[in-house]
């Protein structure tokens, strides 16, 4: 209960001081691309002239992206080059990176267990295409020089410091060669980079994590002790995904640093292929961030569901529905969208501390 209070009297405090610097925060999770993703993308853009074509994949949650200040989501597949591949060694258009840009992330994360897939050559291209392509990215590296350039990561959001780190558990068994670099999870690694980040000005520090257990509903206990520690280290924001389904979400007060923290166990898939009911979509989170007296309060977290729809035939591709937007569905989609949905409301979602679904009470 005293956690409770505690949080609720910083979230009011954001919402009474006139003077304050607000900024929002929308993440999203596991953006995928299997084979069929990729020959969907390139049968619409056959039709449009163009290589390959994403533009109706993301059209109806872009308003949900545009809306945000910074959005970040995790690339969970290299820009290998030819030939694209989905599962088990994914390499996928460069295409599909500008569509995200264009939809308005700012933010790509790229440590993850498919990093390594094309090995260090496919890295090295990946970190490559996204710099031609003007997108941020963390998490990987094509040497410790680079690495030492480019981190701290730190957005300037709104006039606000913000620090965004990147971390994965492992890359399937496939080992760092040459002189590439990958984030994984130590904890010393990750102390040293938020100390790091709050020496070099940052306000407030978001850690995203590659962890967890593929198709489990709930944290495990390794989740579990490193969300704890993150706590303890005075981060922000600690947002995860790898499982491939929505676990819970929570807003944590810290007593030793009198602040609230927004812990995101994972948001699921983003957009892919996969079929299991609790993976045909996914969540993303968005969070305030307000400068009160020269500090930062974290507040006014919500999330909101979202499902893919496959594509019928030629010429149509993978489609996000908003969960307040089920008039988009075809007929034949609705059964599972509707299984997914309160699947996740009541295995999943009931167990949010703090984060509400915005759009309860809309279906």
């Amino acid at each position: 209960m005293t956690q409770l209070l505690s949080i609720l009297l910083l979230s009011l405090l954001s919402l009474l001081d006139a003077s304050q610097t607000t900024v929002s925060l929308t993440f999203v999770g596991d953006a995928m691309q299997h084979a069929p993703q990729i020959k969907a993308a390139a049968q619409c853009g056959k039709a449009r002239h163009a290589a390959y074509d994403y533009s109706q994949c993301f059209a109806h949650i872009r308003p949900d992206i545009e809306q945000a200040d910074y959005a970040v989501a995790n690339l969970e597949c290299p820009l290998a080059g030819a030939p694209y591949t989905g599962y088990p060694a994914f390499s996928a258009p460069d295409a599909y990176a500008a569509a995200l840009k264009a939809v308005g992330f700012d933010l790509l994360l790229t440590a993850n267990n498919h990093c390594l897939d094309r090995r260090d050559r496919g890295l090295r291209r990946t970190v490559g295409a996204l710099d031609r392509l003007g997108i941020s990215h963390i998490g990987t590296y094509v040497s410790s020089a680079q690495r030492l350039a480019r981190l701290p990561f730190i957005a300037n959001v709104g006039g606000m410091r913000i620090a965004f780190l990147d971390y994965t558990y492992g890359t399937n068994g496939i080992p760092v060669q040459g002189s590439v670099v990958v984030d994984f999870i130590d904890r010393a690694l990750i102390s040293a980079d938020i100390q790091a980040a709050r020496a070099a000005g940052a306000e407030a520090v978001c850690v995203n994590l590659h962890w967890g257990i593929e198709y489990q509903l709930s944290p495990v206990a390794s989740q579990r002790s490193l969300a704890d520690f993150l706590v303890d280290q005075g981060v922000d924001l600690i947002i995860g995904g790898h499982p491939h389904v929505v676990e819970p979400m929570e807003m944590r007060f810290s007593p030793r640093f009198g602040k609230n923290v927004l812990l995101v166990y994972s948001l699921g898939n983003f957009i892919s292929n996969q079929t299991g009911i609790d993976s045909r979509g996914g969540a993303m989170v968005k969070v305030c961030l307000s400068r009160i007296d020269g500090r930062v309060v974290v507040h006014n977290a919500r999330c909101k569901l979202f499902f893919v729809q496959k594509p019928q035939r030629a010429g149509q591709n993978y489609v996000l529905i908003p969960e307040d937007k089920p008039q988009l569905l075809r007929p034949a989609d609705r059964a599972e969208f509707s299984s997914f949905m309160s699947r996740t409301r009541s295995l999943v979602l009931s167990h949010n501390v703090m984060v509400p679904d915005e759009c309860a009470g809309q279906q």
